[in-house]
């Protein structure tokens, strides 16, 4: 198979491929054909989808969907679709310990540090917990700190239109006294 605009053959899977500036033009354009195809489907279903919701909220390319036929919350939105171009960010999994690896005792102090680290991380990458579509949270003892960990999340997320999120108990992360971990996906419209 050839590319219309190449007199190169078309990449396969699992082919072999040197580093020429030939082969990796051809993946490129592999990629954005893949991505234009993909938005342009998602267009279509999303066009059907948003039917079906009570008034889906959208700002710059992201939608977030309160789909009527789920319970709502007010501290997190059930689907957030993202079209169109722009920069997605994610970030690692981030602890309640400061520049200085000091780790707060409590889960408030964890909480603030770990949100403020994520903050932190999506300032040097040009964007703002605004930004913010995915939080995903993991704790030591669930019960015992969720009610703290999201009082003062919600002093970070913008709360017009809040992320989609997870939070689940962990067995174990991967420094002793740690109590919590988060990390996100964010979305810079272009």
């Amino acid at each position: 198979m050839l590319w219309p605009d190449r007199a190169k053959p078309f990449i396969k899977r699992g082919d072999i491929v040197s580093k020429t500036p030939d082969t990796i033009s051809a993946r490129v354009t592999r990629r954005k054909l893949i991505a234009a195809t993909g938005a342009a489907g998602a267009a279509a279903g999303l066009a059907s989808a948003a039917s079906a919701q009570t008034g889906p909220e959208t700002k710059a390319g992201i939608t977030f969907l309160q789909p009527d036929t789920m319970a709502t919350h007010p501290t997190y939105t059930n689907a957030v679709v993202v079209m169109g171009p722009g920069k997605v960010i994610y970030t690692s999994g981030e602890q309640g310990n400061d520049k200085n690896g000091k780790t707060p005792p409590d889960i408030r102090g964890q909480s603030q540090q770990a949100l403020e680290n994520i903050r932190l991380a999506l300032a040097a990458a040009g964007a703002t917990f605004d930004h913010v579509v995915k939080i995903n949270v993991y704790m030591m003892d669930l019960r015992r700190d969720h009610a703290i960990f999201s009082e003062i999340k919600q002093t970070f997320v913008n709360k017009a239109h809040p992320p989609a999120s997870t939070t689940v108990q962990v067995a174990q992360l991967t420094r002793e006294g740690v109590l919590v971990e988060v990390d996100v996906v964010a979305v810079v419209p272009a």
